[in-house]
């Protein structure tokens, strides 16, 4: 208890207030997700890369694949799975950047210097812009920015200075700002000084900014943080548009849930594992686990009747197409 109290109460968050908490712009024209009018979004693009596409991607790193034709290629078919569900129920269709490792330290890793990385995050943007147009068809598609943690998403890490994340995520967000990007999204976070950082930075260039959360099998962010008390602590600071969970399977999620609050209404996406594996068990494992559909189905089920605000459903690891696809089924059919 002593420890959460100490990560609860991080002197950066609560020393170090913002002076920038002011409502984000929304971009006028463009029809944004909501209860009413859903969208889909993509599963678990590193998890189905590897095991079912045979990319070898090395850090984990996807964004590499944006520098040859080839490459693309793979993402465009990979992005087209996800096109056809968001048609098949007309809803509308959130597409996220494969940057989750495209930032500083880990393209670094790849060789990557700060001018290529922020060239590629610009490609990136560019060429989801570019598949926006060939699903001219589906009603409303939005491309966001995603960004991944500076640390490793599932290691123990001291609490993050809301300043020093805005310092280091910032290049990156200036590069999806640049191509044109709608949105911004940080996913497996597990610490709020990173989460306030990142909406920092995307206020400072004007994109709306979703906070991605990973809880761990209890429910609650590594380190012991109620996902309640991280969210609550991210809005006091920023005009985060809204929040999502993802990297979770459906039964760890709902154990953070607690027994309700308005809060709840303040996460409108879920992208769950496939697998009710420990993030610990899944980074060992050298085979994919694609869990059990039905059973994620089920869990999906429960989620949709917590949280009132849900409107962006897709995937993260273990999960591929045909996983979403049959959270959409069970949408329709509730």
């Amino acid at each position: 208890m002593a420890e959460l109290a100490r990560r609860s109460m991080a002197p950066t968050i609560a020393a170090k207030p913002s002076h920038h908490h002011h409502r984000v712009p929304v971009r006028t024209g463009l029809a944004w997700p909501s209860p009413a009018h859903p969208f889909v979004t993509d599963g678990g693009l590193e998890t189905d890369l590897i095991y079912n596409r045979g990319e070898r991607l090395r850090e984990f790193a996807a964004y590499p694949l944006l520098r040859t034709e080839r490459g693309r290629a793979v993402l465009d078919d990979y992005y087209d799975g996800y096109a056809a569900v968001a048609r098949a129920h007309g809803a509308g269709l959130l597409l996220e950047t494969p940057t989750w490792r495209a930032s500083a330290d880990w393209g670094a890793r790849l060789g990557d210097d700060r001018r290529a990385l922020y060239d590629v995050n610009v490609l990136a943007v560019h060429h989801l812009l570019a598949l926006r147009e060939r699903y001219a068809d589906i009603r409303d598609v939005l491309v966001s920015g995603a960004i991944g943690p500076r640390a490793d998403a599932y290691a123990d890490i001291p609490p993050v200075d809301p300043d020093d994340a805005h310092t280091y995520h910032e290049p990156q967000i200036g590069a999806f700002a640049e191509g044109g990007a709608h949105l911004v999204t940080g996913f497996t976070l597990s610490d709020p000084g990173e989460a306030i950082g990142i909406a920092r930075a995307a206020f400072f260039h004007g994109l709306p900014a979703v906070i991605g959360f990973t809880v761990e099998e209890d429910g609650r962010l590594r380190g012991g943080m109620p996902l309640r008390e991280a969210i609550e602590l991210v809005d006091a600071e920023t005009d985060t548009v809204h929040y999502m969970v993802n990297c979770a399977h459906p039964q760890h999620v709902l154990r953070g849930l607690g027994e309700g609050g308005a809060w709840l209404g303040r996460i409108a996406s879920v992208r769950c594992n496939a697998s009710s594996r420990t993030h610990a068990e899944l980074d060992r494992a050298t085979r994919l686990d694609a869990g059990d559909i039905d059973e994620l189905r089920r869990g999906h089920d429960a989620l949709r009747e917590r949280l009132p605000g849900l409107s962006v459903i897709g995937g993260c690891c273990g999960t591929d197409a045909s996983h979403v696809a049959a959270l959409w089924e069970e949408r329709r059919s509730a």
